[in-house]
């Protein structure tokens, strides 16, 4: 049997793909830029449009050192964010002189039936070196049958010289659309960052 492989002219001549191939396009719906800023609310564009959304979010950096980067989702066009939630959460991570590595479940950073703010970074630090960046996903917001899940994904400078990746996952425990999201620090201002939403198809 021959083997067939693709070649770069050939790749280059595709100009759009079949009809039954479909699924994975990130449609950016806002983008909005911390500078000094409280908050980042996404209070637009969260809907029955598409089943997931995607918020990334590039090197956010607080104004107080080690602090929490953190994240709540609101059922009321973000009146108020405090829907209830359950979660989990673990981490690796490494120093700089590669003497400390190791995975852990956090159970101090995750949340059983909270209205409270969840954690997507732990202690990000305010060196001009020192921020986080990550992605969430939020699944099918709109329904009003079932739960909310949603799953995270992040990484940050530690303030103390460390290299840490997050995990955290859970659901908003409501048959209520999600029509809000905010992410903010436990204390102080995001100095800044970018935060992208997307809309998957």
């Amino acid at each position: 049997m021959a083997l067939l492989f693709a070649k770069n002219n050939s790749l280059s001549a595709i100009t759009s793909l079949p009809a039954t191939i479909s699924g994975g396009v990130f449609n950016l719906i806002s983008t909005q830029t911390a500078s000094s800023s409280a908050t980042i609310d996404f209070t637009s564009g969260i809907d029955d449009t598409y089943d997931e959304y995607v918020f990334k979010f590039y090197d956010i950096h607080p104004a107080t050192d080690n602090v929490d980067f953190q994240v709540n989702f609101s059922s009321d066009g973000g009146s108020n964010y405090n829907v209830t939630k359950t979660t989990t959460f673990f981490a690796a991570y490494q120093n700089e002189s590669g003497s400390s590595g190791t995975l852990t479940y956090a159970d101090a950073n995750d949340l059983a039936q909270s209205t409270g703010f969840q954690m997507l970074c732990d202690g990000v630090g305010n060196g001009n070196d020192e921020t986080c960046v990550g992605t969430l996903h939020l699944f099918d917001p709109s329904n009003t049958t079932f739960v909310k899940h949603f799953m995270a994904t992040s990484h940050r400078y530690y303030y103390s010289d460390y290299a840490i990746v997050d995990y955290m996952a859970g659901y908003c425990n409501t048959t209520s659309a999600i029509d809000a999201v905010q992410f903010k620090f436990e204390s102080g201002n995001i100095d800044n960052g970018v935060i992208k939403l997307y809309g998957i198809s």
